[in-house]
C-alpha cells in the first residue's frame, strides 16, 4: 500500500492503531461532520462506515489528498487550508461536528475557529497534545487553567477522554497525546460584552501570576475606584467563567 510520507512542516504525525481510531471516531454518534486532516484515512474510514454520519473532509496536504482519493472515492473530500476556509461555504446552513486528529502546531487555532461558529457546532471532539487537552479542560485553581480554558468553557462542556502513548504514531511524537469532546453548553450569549470578555479574559492572563487589579489596570484606568472591588484581589486562575463575566461587567460600567 502506498504510504504518504509525513511532513513536519505540517505537524503530520499518522495513527497507526485502528483501536484508538475507531474510539475516537466513536466520540461522534451522527450528524453532519467535518474531519480536519484525515492524512491516510485512519479515522476516515470508521466515520464512513456510520450510517449516521453524513462526512466531508478537509486536507491540506495534496500528498494525502491524491491517497484519500485513491482509496476512499466515496469520501466528500475538500483540498484546503481548514484555518482559511470558509465554513458555511461547505456547510450552508444546519449544524455540523468537527473531529480530528489535529496537527499539535495549530491545535489552539483550530479551536479559535471552532468559537467563531460556535452556534452551529455542537460537538468538537479529536486528538491533541495531552498538555494542551488538560488545560482546555482544566478547572479554576489548577496550574494548566488559561485562557484557552475560559473561553471555550464559556460555551462548551469540556470531557478528557482518555490518553495516547506516543508508540501508536508514525513517526511518534516526542509528547503524549489525549482525546477530549467538546459539547455545546446552554449558554447562547453572555450575559457581558463578549468583545471585552475575551479582552478581559487575554489581558488577564498575559500576566497571571499578578493580581487583577495590576494586570487590568490598563483596562480601566490607573486609581479607578472598580479596582477597589474584591475580585481585583484574585489571580486569573482563581476566577471561574462566570466570575470573569461579572469581571468583564465590572469594567464596561467603570468607563461609563
Amino acid at each position: 500500500m502506498q504510504q504518504v510520507h509525513a511532513k513536519k512542516f505540517l505537524g503530520q504525525h499518522f495513527l497507526t492503531d485502528l483501536n484508538v481510531a475507531q474510539k475516537i471516531a466513536e466520540t461522534i454518534s451522527s450528524g453532519r461532520t467535518i474531519e480536519i486532516g484525515p492524512g491516510m484515512g485512519v479515522l476516515t474510514q470508521f466515520l464512513l462506515k456510520n450510517p449516521n454520519i453524513n462526512l466531508t473532509a478537509i486536507e491540506l496536504d495534496r500528498e494525502s489528498v491524491a491517497y484519500l482519493r485513491d482509496w476512499y472515492p466515496e469520501l466528500d473530500l475538500v483540498e484546503g487550508d481548514f484555518l482559511k476556509i470558509d465554513l458555511n461555504s461547505i456547510v450552508p446552513e444546519g449544524e455540523f461536528n468537527i473531529i480530528g486528529n489535529y496537527p499539535y502546531n495549530i491545535s489552539s487555532q483550530i479551536f479559535f475557529k471552532v468559537l467563531e461558529y460556535k452556534d452551529r457546532i455542537p460537538v468538537c471532539s479529536g486528538m491533541i497534545q495531552k498538555e494542551v487537552a488538560e488545560r482546555l479542560a482544566s478547572k479554576p485553581g489548577k496550574k494548566a487553567y488559561g485562557i484557552l480554558s475560559v473561553l471555550l468553557q464559556a460555551y462548551y462542556d469540556i470531557e478528557y477522554l482518555f490518553t495516547v502513548d506516543e508508540y501508536v504514531f508514525n513517526p511518534p511524537p516526542k509528547v503524549k497525546s489525549a482525546v477530549i469532546r467538546m459539547t455545546r453548553n446552554k449558554r447562547r450569549r453572555l450575559d457581558c460584552d463578549e468583545v471585552l470578555f475575551k479582552t478581559v479574559v487575554k489581558t488577564a492572563f498575559n500576566q497571571r501570576r499578578k493580581q487583577m487589579r495590576n494586570s487590568l489596570q490598563q483596562l480601566v484606568g490607573k486609581g479607578n475606584p472598580v479596582l477597589e472591588e474584591n475580585i481585583f484581589t484574585m489571580r486569573p486562575e482563581q476566577l471561574t467563567v462566570e466570575q470573569f463575566i461579572e469581571l468583564t461587567n465590572l469594567i464596561e460600567k467603570s468607563h461609563v
